[in-house]
């Protein structure tokens, strides 16, 4: 599981799209798993920025800890997991009709074992967790195209 990768079409132009993906605090608003983020200190998003998430999946509630690693407005934020290791990242590339917004997991320095255990142990496995995370890339994307176009 080295990446996932899921991409949307957005009819809004990159600033737009910027100000709702660079604000790790409205991820909330459209992933199935965040269910609140907090900013280290009421700190501004920007690179170096630590922030936590507290996250949910069924029953089991859990919090991460993750420092933005890339912020370079209109293009691309990037933040690092502490757990699992997982850098979470949301590029922006203009279009025709406004914006291609893609979001990916990468895996550079694979996943922690503590990250690998607790996955087999009460997310399901490595399979399920992932189908389970590819259809929530889907859901974060169709919500903030949604918000984005409204």
């Amino acid at each position: 599981m080295d990446q996932l990768e899921d991409s949307i079409g957005i009819e809004a132009p990159p600033a737009t799209v910027w100000a709702l993906v660079s604000d790790v605090r409205r991820m909330a608003e459209w992933s199935p798993q965040v269910t609140s983020t907090r900013i280290k200190d009421g700190a501004e998003p920007g690179e170096g920025v630590a922030f936590t998430n507290r996250n949910q999946h069924g029953e089991l509630e859990w919090t991460t800890h993750a420092r933005i690693v890339r912020f370079e407005p209109e293009q691309e934020i990037a933040f690092r997991v502490e757990e699992n290791w997982a850098v979470w990242s949301f590029h922006l590339a203009p279009s025709d009709t406004g914006t291609v917004l893609t979001q990916r997991r990468a895996t550079p320095d694979g996943i922690s074992e503590l990250s690998r255990e607790l996955t087999e142990g009460f997310l399901g496995g490595m399979e399920a967790f992932t189908a389970s995370l590819r259809d929530g890339m889907r859901q974060t994307l169709t919500g903030i195209k949604a918000t984005a176009e409204a």
